[in-house]
Parts: structure tokens; C-alpha cells; sequence
């Protein structure tokens, strides 16, 4: 089969190579998939550049959709020609969805509705699933003030419209007026530019005295503004999934403490598995309702990997990254 990897971290264009790869088989509960897009996520980037190896070569990307070829022993052989969608699809392993087959178990290939197209199934292992947990873990917020950080981003955007489902009044913040612009087309009633230095005191100006009652995160390590700035209400949550300091982040303890904050960490690859089976139900029942809008930012042919990571990390395009297979 025709596929992507690399052998050492590095830039893109120096390190991922496209050529032939042997084509998996099915082992015991487990399903073959033709694949027919692979999704470019952030942190695909981030293990190519520079997160040490833990395989010899390496296909990226955890997601990724297409219809199943064959089913391995202890699997319904009924499977075979449903189109499905992946998750964990590189998840500590050394194949994920950047070629044109991948052999994983059968509960990680999700059937997927035959209205949804593939360049949308290719968006929803991690950024979609993460935004269904995060808004899991922000509770009950109908009618409450809810800040989404990076609103027109991948996985902020399905943020946006799942909180506004559970009937939230959103503030998103964005960086640039078309991501504005999109925000508040998936549902975002105030957006607030993080570039500008008066930010946090606009997400104050815009709720009032009531503040925010829930923060979804994707950067830890820059939250803090929001808590000592007042923008987070008192006993106020706020739900991470990410930061760009991966390490050690510092924090003001005392006013965290003194608001009686709540913090709610996850990492979408290590959910429960009751928390995977709510997770991908909750989500599958959005699809078939055609409830959500999947916005694809740019498209890539396998040849052009290199193209599309780079394309990711310097954040340029509003939507997914997709590589058509």
C-alpha cells in the first residue's frame, strides 16, 4: 500500500518519506480499513518534530475514515463494507491513518453515516471527541456563561456548537476577524480577539457582573490571565485538555484557591472506557441527527504530507487539515 512515515524527528520536509508499505492484515478482533481520508491534528505535528520514537518507523495521524475491507477472527463479518470513522488510530502505535490501509480493533472503526462525507469523519477522532468530553466535564451550563479559548480552531469550533446544544451562552476567543467570523457562525454569541492586550477585561465587559461559570482550555499554561483577571466567577470550573508548556506551569495558587476554582484535566487518547462508550455514542447520535458542521480548511494528497503538517503548524487555515487517500 501506498503510505507516510518517518524514521526521526525532524521538519516535515526533511523526515517524512511516501512510499510503499506492506499491507496489514486483520488480526483477532480487528478490522482492515480502506481508508479514504487521514486527518492532520496539532498534535500529529508535535510527534513528528520532536517526541522520541517508540517504533522504528512510524505512519502518523490517529484519525482518519473509510469503509472496512476485511474483518479478523471474532468479528462479525457483517462489518465488512461499513463506512466508518477512527479514533487513537496512532495511539501508541506504530501504524495510524496516513496510508492507504490500517489494521486496528474493530471498536476504534465507528460507523459512520452514510450523509457524512470522509473528509468529515476525518475530524472527528480527536477534535470532535475532545470537545464532547469538555463539554461533558463543564456540567450542566444551559444558561450559564461559557468562554471556549480558540473558538474557530479545530476543536474549539465543535465546542462552540455542542455548549450552544446545551443551551450556553458562549464567549469564544479568536485570533483574526474570519475566525471571528466562523465562531459566530457555529454559534458564538460574543467573540474577543487573544491577541489584544485588553482581552480579558472585553470577556468582562461582556458578561457583567454574572462572569464566566465554565472555561474550556486547550493552553494551560495561559489560563491563569482569565482566574486573576475576573473573568472566572467564583466556584467557576475550568476544563483543560492541553497546554504549550508541557512541563511545569506556573500558576497563582492563592486566588485559585481564594474562588474556590475547580480544574478538570483530560487527555482524549486515555479516556475510560465508559467515558469512550458516552463519548462516541453521544457523538455518533450528533451525526446521525446531521447536528453538527465539520469545516475542512484545506485538502492534501498524500504526496503533499509534508505540505499539510507544515500547513497545521504555522495555523494559518480555519478548519481541518485533511489528506485525501
Amino acid at each position: 500500500m501506498k503510505a507516510a512515515w518517518y524514521s526521526k524527528n525532524g521538519k516535515a520536509s526533511e523526515v517524512l518519506t511516501v512510499g510503499n508499505w506492506p499491507t496489514p492484515q486483520p488480526g483477532p478482533g480487528e478490522v482492515l480499513v480502506r481508508l479514504h481520508t487521514s486527518g492532520v491534528n496539532p498534535s500529529d505535528v508535535k510527534s513528528r518534530a520532536g517526541r522520541p520514537l517508540a517504533f522504528e518507523r512510524i505512519i502518523p495521524h490517529s484519525d482518519g475514515a473509510g469503509v472496512i475491507s476485511a474483518a479478523g477472527a471474532d468479528v462479525d463479518p457483517g462489518r465488512v463494507g461499513e463506512r466508518v470513522w477512527i479514533w487513537n488510530g496512532a495511539w501508541q502505535r506504530a501504524m495510524g491513518t496516513c496510508g492507504e490501509f490500517i489494521a486496528l480493533p474493530a471498536e476504534q472503526a465507528v460507523l459512520m453515516p452514510d450523509h457524512i462525507s470522509f473528509e468529515a469523519g476525518a475530524c472527528l477522532g480527536i477534535p470532535a471527541l475532545t470537545a464532547w468530553q469538555a463539554v461533558e466535564h463543564a456540567g450542566d451550563i444551559s444558561g450559564k456563561n461559557v468562554l471556549v479559548v480558540g473558538a474557530a480552531n479545530a476543536v474549539g469550533n465543535y465546542c462552540v456548537q455542542m455548549a450552544k446544544r446545551k443551551g450556553a451562552q458562549v464567549i469564544g476567543t479568536v485570533g483574526s476577524p474570519e475566525k471571528a467570523e466562523l465562531a459566530k457562525a457555529r454559534g458564538a454569541d460574543h467573540t474577543v480577539n487573544y491577541k489584544h492586550d485588553d482581552c480579558v477585561a472585553q470577556i468582562v465587559d461582556a458578561t457583567g457582573p454574572s462572569g464566566i461559570d465554565v472555561i474550556i482550555d486547550m493552553d494551560f499554561s495561559s489560563v491563569d490571565r482569565f482566574v486573576t483577571g475576573g473573568a472566572l466567577k467564583r466556584h467557576g470550573t475550568i476544563v483543560c485538555y492541553g497546554s504549550n508548556d508541557m512541563t511545569r506551569v506556573t500558576f497563582d495558587f492563592k486566588t485559585w484557591l481564594y474562588n474556590s476554582v475547580t480544574l478538570k484535566l483530560f487527555l482524549v487518547y486515555d479516556l475510560t472506557p465508559n467515558e469512550r462508550i458516552k463519548a462516541v455514542s453521544g457523538l455518533t447520535e450528533l451525526l446521525r441527527q446531521d447536528a453538527l458542521r465539520h469545516d475542512i480548511g484545506a485538502r492534501f494528497t498524500i504526496d503533499e504530507v509534508a505540505i499539510a503538517h507544515e500547513t497545521v503548524e504555522q495555523g494559518r487555515t480555519i478548519g481541518n487539515v485533511v489528506i485525501e487517500l
